[in-house]
């Protein structure tokens, strides 16, 4: 159902909408319990949907109980890679998936498949100027700086880790948001910014002030409604 992304502009894939948004690079567990996700993940696991690839878009509204068209969800999202699944006896999934590319939702047809079928346009980066290097670095040093401060408050020193020095620019600001339990609309701006820079400038400023909640308030905020019903996920190693 999903053309294979390569050089094509567009491609057909299954959605996913959520109440959350979901970044390159970054992984994303989710229990499917809903039939028609059920069968998602039926036709990701047989080849049914080539590639394991579908898309996940951020729901507008917390009140929309059905998604049924564009204006209902954030247009711009992230392809996901099913990396492992697992069927539980009772028909439910337990899921890893992984963001790779963003895109721009194009459609959606309510009527193709038991779930929603989206026409995307993939989004590419802007590239970096020439000379951006050291700024980048700057700002890559600053950021890693408030993502260390977030998650020695937040979480268990073994529940993170600093991405690589060698991380890509453009896929930094991606994997330090990961960590942080982000609102949807700062996580959807972070997403929606095609530059790699402002990228990073956007979540180096978000990660200070929350790294700055943490301090003032010494509590972590809730996570999305979805992964508190999350079952434990499957292992990532």
């Amino acid at each position: 159902m999903a053309d294979t992304p390569g050089s094509r502009t567009r491609a057909t894939l299954p959605l996913f909408p959520l109440q959350t948004v979901l970044l390159p690079k970054a992984h994303l567990p989710l229990h499917l319990f809903e039939p028609r996700y059920r069968q998602l993940a039926v036709d990701l696991v047989t080849g049914a949907v080539p590639d394991r690839l579908f898309g996940m878009v951020a729901i507008k509204s917390p009140f929309v109980r059905e998604v049924e068209e564009l204006d209902h969800v954030h247009t711009t999202g992230c392809a996901a890679l099913l990396r492992e699944a697992k069927r539980l006896p009772d028909g439910r999934f337990d899921i890893v998936t992984t963001g790779t590319r963003r895109f721009r939702l194009l459609d959606i047809d309510a009527t193709r498949a038991p779930y929603l079928v989206g026409t995307v346009e993939w989004l590419a980066d802007e590239p970096l100027p020439a000379g951006a290097s050291e700024a980048a670095a700057q700002l890559g040093g600053v950021a890693r700086a408030a993502h260390r401060r977030y998650c020695e408050s937040a979480w268990n020193r073994a529940d993170w880790k600093q991405p690589p020095h060698d991380t890509d620019p453009a896929d930094l600001a991606y994997l330090l948001a990961a960590d942080c339990l982000l609102p949807l609309e700062d996580r959807q701006r972070l997403l929606e910014e095609a530059h790699p820079l402002r990228r990073l400038r956007t979540a180096c400023r978000l990660l200070t002030r929350e790294a700055g909640f943490l301090t003032a308030l010494r509590a972590v905020p809730a996570p999305p409604a979805e992964l508190v019903e999350l079952a434990k996920p499957p292992s990532l190693n």
